[in-house]
């Protein structure tokens, strides 16, 4: 599934996240967003990737650029995973993986993968792979990223820059 592409509106969600609160992209409304989907907490590169937009978020304020995560894992595992690391971004639970469909970022994984330790991570044998959106204020998809393997995430230095060329 390709998802919404640069130019194109993104879709509308609404998911239950962290801080008591239901997200929704119409709440976004004027404001630059950036959701990163991310396969799973507390796996090593979703921490690195997390911890990074924490320790830099003073960056990503100045730029004016909010940070939602989401991930298959439930509100409960998500508000573990933020007490643990100390993270101030609201993490979404897209449990059935709808909105990830939506965006065009699941996988499947074959028959041998899903006998090892990735298998936690899925949802009828798909998982979320590492993606990064950036919507402008519009709502219209501005910058796209994703990493099928989930080895790598976008910088904060690498959302500055799809911010700033917003305008």
């Amino acid at each position: 599934m390709a998802g919404p592409q640069v130019g194109d509106a993104a879709p509308a969600f609404e998911l239950p996240g962290t801080e008591g609160r239901t997200y929704r992209l119409s709440d976004y409304r004027g404001r630059n967003l950036v959701l990163a989907f991310y396969p799973g907490d507390a796996t090593t590169v979703c921490t690195k990737q997390f911890c990074s937009y924490r320790d830099e978020s003073e960056r990503l304020d100045r730029v004016g650029a909010e940070v939602l995560g989401i991930s298959p894992q439930s509100v409960e595992a998500h508000e573990r995973w933020v007490a643990e690391q100390d993270l101030n971004v609201p993490l979404l639970a897209d449990e059935d993986l709808a909105v990830s469909r939506r965006y065009g970022v699941t996988g499947w994984i074959g028959p041998l993968a899903r006998l090892t330790a990735l298998s936690g991570e899925t949802v009828d044998g798909r998982y979320v792979m590492r993606a990064t959106f950036v919507i402008d204020g519009e709502g219209v998809v501005r910058h796209r990223h994703v990493s099928r393997t989930g080895a790598t995430f976008q910088s904060v230095g690498d959302i500055e820059r799809a911010v700033a060329a917003i305008g």
